[in-house]
């Protein structure tokens, strides 16, 4: 009987507390995602990555195509950059809660 009741009693903990660890992960989600927009806003990440890949994209294009050329590589590398800024975002903030910060 007396086993039956400690494990009963375990069981019922392990319900009730399940969620407070979704919880806890979700704060350290978030912190880890406020540090490296943090990070990213001091250092202009963003802005460089994109930058560099809306140049990149402007001289292809212009190599390839011209002046027109030039403005749609400029709206290609644009796209681009934004999403390797989103990836490389994306890969800090998992970064950041696998180690803790």
């Amino acid at each position: 009987m007396d086993r039956k009741r400690i494990s009963a009693t375990v069981a019922l903990a392990a319900v009730l507390l399940s969620p407070l660890g979704a919880f806890g992960q979700a704060m350290s989600h978030a912190r880890a995602k406020r540090l490296q927009e943090a990070h990213d806003r001091r250092h202009h990440h963003k802005a460089k990555i994109v930058g560099s890949s809306v140049a990149g994209g402007a001289v292809t294009g212009a190599l390839v195509g011209g002046p027109v050329g030039a403005v749609v590589g400029a709206g290609v590398g644009a796209g681009g950059g934004i999403i390797a800024n989103k990836i490389r975002k994306h890969h800090g903030i998992k970064h950041k809660m696998r180690h803790g910060y």
